[in-house]
């Protein structure tokens, strides 16, 4: 058994340059304003399009982010319909062969401290969980099968695209006090990679203290 922590990598070669010169070259066919492009007008053009409401121009571009989490936060991760997700198959995959290491990994979850009891319990249904989907498996199981054993605090990993303007409606959602605090666990600095690679588009955007 592994415990891990959850984890994001982003697979889009975010150039900021490129991506605001191509968002203000569709955004000014609105307004047939194309002579005005300079060399350096997308930035600025771009923050006002955003700060002025008319976000629709940005969902010309995408990001691609790896997300490593348990199962559960992933439920919350796709009610984003505006979205294209590919996520790791408890059908397909087993976790008793090698490629695995035999074990199963499970996301720490950040709301116990590992000397509280309420850690030790769900350390504790976490080994048993594990024991029984081997066990299964040595029965002739197939992973589908005895997938059933498995808890909400597995390990997934999934691959979500989303367009700039569902990007922005993802974090101001996302980072909030009300969501789950393992979403927020990953949000939060996720909300701050993206600020800094397009500050032009999510600079405006800031996580709720608490």
């Amino acid at each position: 058994m592994r415990i891990i922590e959850p984890s994001f990598t982003i697979l889009t070669d975010v150039n900021e340059a490129e991506i605001v010169r191509r968002i203000e070259r569709a955004a000014r066919v609105c307004y047939k304003s194309e002579d005005m492009i300079t060399d350096d007008s997308a930035p600025d053009f771009v923050r006002r399009i955003i700060k002025s409401g008319h976000e629709s121009v940005i969902e010309h571009e995408s990001v691609s982010v790896l997300v490593v989490c348990d199962r559960g936060v992933s439920h919350e991760w796709v009610r984003h319909r505006i979205a294209s997700y590919s996520q790791e198959s408890t059908r397909y995959c087993n976790y008793g062969k090698d490629k695995f290491g035999g074990e199963i990994a499970f996301i720490k979850p950040r709301f116990w401290n590992e000397d509280g009891e309420q850690y030790r319990i769900w350390l504790d249904a976490m080994r048993k969980a594990e024991d029984a989907y081997l066990a299964l498996l040595r029965l002739g199981a197939s992973p589908q099968q005895a997938r059933g054993v498995l808890p909400n605090s597995l390990k997934t990993e999934l691959v979500v695209t989303m367009n700039l303007r569902e990007w922005r409606h993802f974090f101001r959602l996302r980072v909030d006090k009300s969501a789950h605090p393992q979403m927020r666990e990953l949000a939060k600095p996720m909300l701050a990679e993206f600020k800094r690679l397009l500050p032009c588009v999510f600079g405006d955007i800031f996580p709720a203290v608490g």
